[in-house]
């Protein structure tokens, strides 16, 4: 009599067990998985795919295979599956196919037709860039490169490159005509430029927003670097200089640093009437439509290698919200604050020295459910 409720026990405990092990668990939250190759000290560094959840908590490590580099993770249209290529030392690429909770990894004979024909989602880029044909936001090392040491910076070029030229021609612009007024698509307002303080520095314009509905004036500041007055757009939208979803109102604007820091970005938020640089480097805007909420290819150079005296130029995957953290200071000598933009996440490891080698985002019952960043142009 023991035995058989023992065995009805077992038999039970069982089958509860199964029953719970295969019924699909719902995924309402947003997850991302990025391709990371974490540069290390000594010996050959690898990419791996990791799977975020949206908020930064990092769910599991997908891959750990030290053969190639895993590079392009993109979700399927039904966020079910996640394809990705292996590239290897011979130059041989493989196709692979994992789930979101690390079962199934399987090699595929060849990509599926939807992951081949997949281009990296809009992205705010300099009005006077060709459009890509793959519409890659940012490019990378290839798996063949070695990032683990920084170049050093070229003191002697005299005519350093500009996203819309050099600084020269920047400078020429802004001299033949005054940069244009830019107008909310709200109409909450408009971005207008007054002449600085330097009458001989053609650069020399800050930036006004002039309120529709008190009619007052507030000066914003100067745009740092050789700034190119015109804001990033889209590829694609009517509004295509604007990020407004929601509370979320911005537009972009490129600056070239110096020849050391090279270029970066800079939003201007309509809400809070401020500049906040969002790198100290390049980082390249890629608009979350339906959140109120954008994604940056962030890029940091001479980052530090753990436990090395070299440096690497690094990229990540960011995620700013509507309320852009900052913190602002004053350089000595000048009058306009400049604020540096604190993303809410870092898709990536702490104080760690990193390459992103492409990333998708899955999001459920959103539209375009699937975000993508691809690491190179098809």
């Amino acid at each position: 009599m023991k035995t058989r409720l023992k065995l009805n026990l077992l038999n039970s405990l069982i089958i509860g067990y199964l029953a719970t092990a295969f019924v699909p668990v719902a995924r309402g939250d947003s997850e991302i998985v990025i391709a990371i190759r974490y540069l290390e000290a000594a010996g050959v560094s690898h990419s791996h795919l990791y799977l975020y959840r949206e908020d930064g908590k990092l769910l599991r490590q997908l891959t750990n295979d030290n053969s190639g580099q895993d590079v392009e993770p993109i979700f399927s249209p039904d966020g079910a599956t996640i394809l990705f290529t292996r590239e290897k030392s011979n130059d041989q690429n493989e196709f692979w196919s994992i789930e979101p909770r690390a079962t199934n990894l399987k090699r595929l004979d060849k990509a599926a037709d939807w992951y081949t024909a997949a281009k990296s989602s809009p992205y705010f880029t300099n009005a006077e860039e060709p459009e890509q044909e793959s519409g890659t936001p940012s490019p990378t090392p290839s798996a063949e490169e070695s990032p683990s040491v920084s170049p050093s910076p070229s003191p002697e070029i005299q005519q350093t490159q500009h996203p819309n030229g050099t600084a020269l021609d920047a400078a020429s612009r802004a001299e033949d005509q005054p940069p244009e007024k830019i107008e909310a698509p709200d109409g909450s307002g408009e971005i207008f430029w007054r002449k600085g303080k330097d009458q001989t520095d053609p650069l020399d314009w800050v930036m006004w927003f002039h309120d529709s509905k008190s009619g007052s004036d507030a000066e914003i500041g100067r745009l740092p670097g050789f700034p190119s007055f015109e804001p990033l757009q889209t590829q694609t939208g009517m509004d295509r200089q604007f990020l407004f979803e929601g509370p979320l109102r911005l537009t972009f604007f490129s600056s070239h640093l110096n020849s050391t820091d090279g270029d970066t970005v800079v939003a201007f938020d309509f809400i809070k009437r401020k500049l906040v640089k969002l790198s100290p480097n390049w980082a390249t805007p890629i608009p979350l439509p339906e959140e109120t909420a954008f994604l940056t290819l962030t890029e940091n150079r001479y980052v530090a290698i753990p436990g090395s005296s070299k440096t690497a130029n690094c990229s990540y995957v960011e995620l700013w919200g509507a309320n852009l953290h900052e913190k602002c200071y004053h350089n000595k000598g000048e009058d306009e604050s400049i604020c540096d933009g604190q993303a809410e996440v870092r898709y990536a490891r702490k104080e760690s020295a990193a390459i992103c080698y492409g990333a998708s985002m899955y999001r459920p019952g959103k539209n375009p459910e699937v975000i993508i960043i691809r690491k190179t142009g098809e």
